[in-house]
């Protein structure tokens, strides 16, 4: 069968339909008091950025709730950053292009938070004393200017069952070291020293900086 690709609008809106009253205006620009109480109890998020191209990424941030996302005032919040990889691809990405999407959980909810608008990277501020973890302040933080706010419904959730234990099988693909291994044959490490890496011992370094 041919593909038949849609190329327009006009074609998603007779596909789709138009909007509930509920779906279409539950845009808003700053914080409600339960923005805030979300952003209080959330310690996962998902970033997304795209350079001045478009060239699309998406970055997870964790943190213990409380500590991952700072409400600097009803339209302005900061995410910090920690130790990671140095790649800093949605970080680059926000020096070409300042737009980002944000879409914060909660564990066991099926209801998510979508914040969009523009970031800057903040490299020090009086604020990161209050997102230090374990000693740690901040590496930098990603400041958002909120131009869109709302709750997005629980239907992916539901669909994937994604927060029910009974579902859940981790062991379904290799692990970490043989998947690295495996995409990375040239990669100097074996197989044994990587799986020691990501092994107990890999938690160890969550919060601490590590040296170029």
């Amino acid at each position: 069968m041919a593909w038949d690709e849609i190329r327009d609008a006009d074609e998603l809106t007779a596909m789709f339909g138009t909007p509930s009253y509920r779906a279409a205006n539950k845009d808003r620009t700053s914080l409600h008091p339960l923005d805030v109480r979300w952003l209080s109890e959330s310690p996962f998020c998902l970033i997304g950025t795209a350079d001045a191209d478009g060239r699309c990424d998406v970055s997870p941030k964790g943190d213990p709730a409380g500590q991952l996302v700072q409400v600097l005032d009803s339209t302005t919040i900061a995410i910090a950053e920690r130790p990671g990889n140095k790649r800093m691809d949605g970080y680059r990405n926000v020096l070409a292009n300042p737009f980002v999407g944000i879409n914060f959980f909660i564990p066991g909810r099926g209801d998510t938070l979508r914040i969009n608008g523009r970031a800057r990277l903040i490299r020090q501020a009086p604020f990161f004393d209050e997102m230090t973890v374990k000693g740690h302040r901040p590496i930098l933080c990603l400041v958002v200017d909120i131009e869109q706010i709302f709750f997005h419904c629980a239907k992916a959730f539901m669909r994937s069952r994604l927060w029910e234990p009974e579902t859940w099988n981790p062991a379904v693909m290799p692990t970490v070291a043989a998947i690295t291994k495996a995409v990375m044959p040239d990669t100097p490490e074996s197989i044994a020293e990587l799986e020691r890496y990501y092994g107990p011992s890999y938690a160890d370094q969550l919060y601490q900086r590590q040296t170029p």
